[in-house]
């Protein structure tokens, strides 16, 4: 399945009103849905609440799932977040997400970020470490650029990837995703939907609620969202004729593309999950149709 579930949203920090029985609703209906690789970080919550709820599932069943971790971004005492890559920090963080979750490994761990003020080879070195003492099977770095990557990589290897790619965002196919599948790296993208943006979802007059940092996003202004807009109505016009919806096509537009392995998509509430859980990568036809209308519009 082309589906990693995003646990960001159900942490509860840039989410307004998300509930810890709608995220607990939303992990069983993606488990119910078939989906089976989530993804978590030290810094989801900011008392580790997407660890603890991701744990509750995972625990008695370890074995059917692959669990994705992060370290390198924590919590400030007043709730901010910054970028920490020293191996002592990392180490530190990484035991107790698995503590929270009272699991003993991770399928994938991954650096968060690079630390500008931390050489990244010592990241590296450090998450090489927890791979090798059994706390991660594989290993793999988010948020950098090509020559970031080959730096871990020489280090570390790098099994995995994290980056972004969506429909009006696909800088990084030729940037990163595309030399590192061609080193054998898995390559997740998030922002597959745009933060609801590409779900069809969010309409021309919406009003975001006090608290959402959706609108401080670029693509979220202007001219940039009135051509996303454009895009969605072109989609779903799209979608009536197959049977998909335009959260469906996007993430299958995404995971169509040579070197993506998955895409990593968050939900609030279960009726999201259950929308985009089974979207797959999209026919020649269809993927095709696609490309020419983002090349029209």
């Amino acid at each position: 399945m082309s589906v990693i579930l995003g646990l960001w949203p159900i942490a509860g920090v840039t989410t307004v009103g998300v509930s810890r029985d709608d995220a607990r609703s939303t992990i069983a209906a993606a488990i119910d849905a078939g989906i089976r690789r989530f993804d978590t970080a030290y810094s989801y919550g900011y008392d580790g609440e997407s660890d603890r709820l991701i744990g509750e599932f995972l625990q008695a069943d370890r074995d059917s799932f692959e669990l994705i971790g992060k370290a390198g971004q924590r919590w400030t005492p007043d709730r901010k977040r910054v970028v920490d890559g020293r191996p002592q920090t990392l180490t530190a963080d990484v035991e107790e997400s698995l503590r929270r979750a009272g699991l003993d490994h991770f399928d994938v761990l991954m650096l968060h970020s690079p630390d500008p003020d931390v050489p990244l080879s010592e990241s590296a070195a450090a998450i090489d470490t927890m791979r090798r003492s059994g706390k991660a099977k594989r290993i793999g770095i988010c948020n950098a650029d090509e020559n970031q990557r080959k730096q871990f990589a020489a280090v570390a290897g790098c099994d995995a990837i994290q980056c972004p790619l969506n429909l009006l965002q696909q800088d990084s196919l030729d940037t990163l995703i595309r030399p590192a599948a061609a080193d054998g790296a898995q390559c997740h993208v998030y922002w597959t939907l745009m933060k609801g943006l590409l779900a069809g979802k969010i309409g021309r007059d919406h009003q975001f609620p006090e608290g959402d940092s959706r609108p401080k996003y670029d693509v979220f202004q202007g001219e940039k969202r009135e051509r996303a807009h454009r895009i969605v109505d072109a989609l779903r016009d799209i979608g009536s004729g197959i049977g998909r919806s335009v959260a469906s096509l996007s993430i299958g537009w995404a995971v169509s593309q040579d070197g993506v392995s998955g895409a990593l998509v968050g939900a609030r509430r279960p009726d999201q999950i259950l929308e985009t859980a089974d979207a797959t990568a999209l026919d020649a036809s269809t993927l095709a149709q696609i490309d020419q209308l983002l090349a029209d519009v």
